[in-house]
């Protein structure tokens, strides 16, 4: 039997601080309406954070502060209408979300739902990634407290 290829992506992991609870937001595949964080395919003139930003604003109109370093990543199986399947190992880059837009690329193409870690982890089919939102921590408290006073002027 032939070994499935192993391809990368990046991941966005969309977070807000709301009255002092952190909130993950998930979306849904386009077809199967899984629960997933946004993600995407490597482009040459991205680096990876940059890339995670740019799936977090097409797929859900999100905009922030990207970390440049992964917190971890997991993997999953990709599948194809005419192509074999492929092994993604997906690197998940932590969004401190500054403004949701409401028009987006890909509005109306999937839900989006801001979540807290446990009930967020609970959605999600892919273990390890259950697993790096349920652990997940942002940074120091400073930076919360900022991160609150501008979201709940936003939202």
């Amino acid at each position: 039997m032939a070994r499935m290829k192993t391809k990368k992506q990046y991941a966005a992991l969309p977070y807000i601080v709301f009255r002092d609870h952190i909130k993950v937001l998930l979306i849904t595949r386009r077809r199967s309406k899984r629960w997933i964080i946004p993600k995407g395919w490597p482009e040459e003139q991205l680096s990876p954070h940059k890339l995670a930003a740019l799936e977090a604003f097409e797929e859900a109109g999100l905009k922030g502060q990207v970390a440049k370093r992964s917190i971890g990543s997991f993997s999953y199986v990709k599948r194809f209408d005419d192509e074999p399947s492929v092994i993604c190992d997906v690197d998940v880059f932590p969004m401190k979300v500054s403004a949701q837009y409401l028009d987006f690329p890909e509005k109306g193409q999937r839900e989006l739902r801001w979540l807290k870690l446990k009930k967020a982890a609970l959605l999600i089919e892919e273990k390890e990634l259950a697993a790096l939102i349920t652990g997940f921590k942002p940074g120091n408290k400073k930076s919360r407290a900022r991160l609150k006073a501008k979201i709940s002027a936003s939202f």
